[in-house]
């Protein structure tokens, strides 16, 4: 199941027993679990009918009183589980697998379980049990840009907006598939369209600079291989272009998140060349150090929000500048 799919059974006010959000994009997990939230939680009070359970730290019998509770003034509860095929959770995946195959059985279950894994290897039994009334939804990165597509019409639908034919296309040409940067582009041209206005192409070329997977890459390139006059130079060339620094700003946010990701043990997804440039970049970086920049980059944000006394370009300038150091 894709998160468009997923939205679409929600909106149909169908939900299934339990879900499986498996994949290496943050930003569709995260979504798909809001998602399923909003929907699960809409008809009643979610702090009574809600548990977030962590995968390393929950033990079997937790996930099944979980499981086993009633809702409390609604129709359903959800349950949240996080990250559970670690190396420690042998007891918690096998019995997540039996809780599963019999929960799937109930008909209209009062409590909906959410699992949400970066990764997991699909031939453990506790990933085949999300079969049937159960369901995984794929949360990867896009591949391509044309992959990106159903994200973008569901993302602007999600917004309020019409695209004109050829709208979406345009945007996943110049932007690329990294969905954080076309979330952000959709807004902007929602903007520059108008309320209750029909996007057309020209706001599109208006609005969407051309910052497709080359230039971008080759600014994260630079920065994860310490190459800081090569990153400087590239980033004044695409702000001179017309690259809006949030832009710039939620490219070098996603690619730090991906680095943490592979130091932290994940596997990097993508080709061949790239999974190694992934790994040797994570690798000049200690989890302190990563951690370190991710807070770097959140202050940025909150400086092109308005809240600092830098210049957008020169608050970007400096990050790049601490980055790539």
């Amino acid at each position: 199941m894709t998160y468009e799919e997923l939205l679409e059974e929600l909106a149909a006010a169908r939900f299934r027993p339990a879900y499986l959000l498996l994949g290496s994009e943050l930003l569709l997990r995260q979504d798909s679990l809001q998602a399923l939230r909003d929907a699960v939680l809409a008809d009643g009070p979610a702090d009574f009918n809600s548990d977030r359970l962590e995968g390393p730290g929950t033990a079997p019998s937790t996930l099944a009183d979980a499981l086993g509770s009633l809702p409390v003034m609604g129709p359903r509860r959800l349950v949240e589980l996080r990250e559970p095929g670690s190396a420690r959770g042998t007891k918690l995946t096998q019995a997540l697998a039996e809780q599963v195959e019999a929960h799937r059985a109930a008909k209209d279950a009062p409590v909906v379980l959410v699992v949400t894994a970066a990764k997991a290897n699909r031939r453990e039994g506790w990933v085949k049990a999300f079969s049937g009334e159960a369901a995984v939804v794929e949360c990867d990165s896009p591949k391509n840009p044309r992959a990106a597509l159903p994200f973008v019409r569901a993302e602007a639908k999600r917004q309020g907006l019409q695209f004109e034919k050829g709208v979406a296309e345009l945007l996943v040409e110049r932007v690329g598939p990294q969905l954080l940067m076309l979330r952000q582009e959709i807004a902007k041209v929602g903007l520059l369209a108008g309320p209750e206005a029909r996007v057309t192409r020209a706001h599109a070329e208006a609005s969407a600079s051309d910052v497709a997977e080359e230039p971008i890459w080759d600014l994260t390139d630079a920065i994860g291989e310490g190459r800081t006059g090569d990153a400087l130079t590239l980033l004044s060339r695409m702000l001179k272009n017309g690259a809006p620094e949030p832009v710039v700003l939620g490219a070098l946010a996603g690619h730090f998140r991906r680095l943490v990701s592979v130091r932290s043990g994940a596997a990097p997804s993508g080709p061949p060349f790239v999974v190694r440039k992934l790994e040797r970049q994570a690798g000049r970086f200690s989890p302190g150090r990563l951690l370190t920049c991710l807070k770097a980059i959140q202050d940025a944000d909150v400086a092109l929000k308005g809240q600092g006394v830098l210049s957008p370009a020169l608050s970007i300038e400096r990050l790049v500048l601490g980055l790539a150091s």
